[in-house]
């Protein structure tokens, strides 16, 4: 379906942080690219050893990203409305990915493929700038979460994503959020145990 600016509106203002689009440039360049796509709840958006071939703006819903070990599910990622996701090294090498993107709520992804994105940013110096920044913005995300891993205790991390993301707590199933926190499910319950306890009588 034609994407209108209404639908592509989020996505648009996100885009704005980085460069001053102008609404001829979103009309003319972003829009005709944008493919609106529909998951339904735990429904694979991206399997792991394919190659990525899109860069997902998340319109509406929660998208989760991860790897397997075994039968174990190990959680990288997890993203709610106005956020973008997608299997990055995979999207920009064009080597199979090695990790899956499924929908924990049914959602609703603004996409752009690797082929038009780079047709676009070979042709306009607004675009191809904008798509340097966003990449370092993306890249310093995850550093940062890198870090926190690495430098915060399991509780430190907990109470970060409950001051944060409690949004994301309220809509997330528990075992999701301790293997992306890196906490064992029993600790991650026994943390949410306090924060019950400490809450003000109303």
């Amino acid at each position: 379906m034609a994407v209108t600016e209404k639908i592509a509106g989020d996505f648009v203002k996100f885009l704005r942080q980085f460069v001053p689009l102008t609404d001829n440039e979103i009309k003319k360049e972003l829009l005709p690219i944008i493919t609106v796509r529909e998951y339904a709840k735990k429904q694979v958006i991206t399997e792991a050893g394919q190659v990525e071939n899109y860069m997902n703006f998340i319109n509406q819903g929660l998208i989760r990203k991860y790897y397997k070990t075994g039968e174990d599910e190990h959680i990288v990622q997890i993203s709610r409305e106005g956020h973008l996701v997608s299997s990055q090294e995979s999207f920009y090498t064009r080597t199979p990915s090695e990790y899956l993107i499924d929908a924990i709520e049914p959602s609703v992804l603004l996409s752009l493929t690797y082929e038009d994105m780079e047709r676009t940013f070979r042709s306009s110096h607004s675009f191809e700038r904008l798509g340097r920044l966003v990449t370092v913005h993306t890249m310093v995300l995850k550093d940062k979460w890198q870090t926190s891993l690495i430098m915060q205790s399991p509780r430190e991390r907990f109470l970060n994503f409950v001051e944060n993301h409690h949004e994301i707590l309220q809509r997330v199933p528990q075992k999701y959020i301790a293997s992306y926190l890196n906490i064992k499910p029993e600790t991650f319950s026994r943390f949410k145990h306090l924060l019950r306890t400490k809450r003000p009588a109303t």
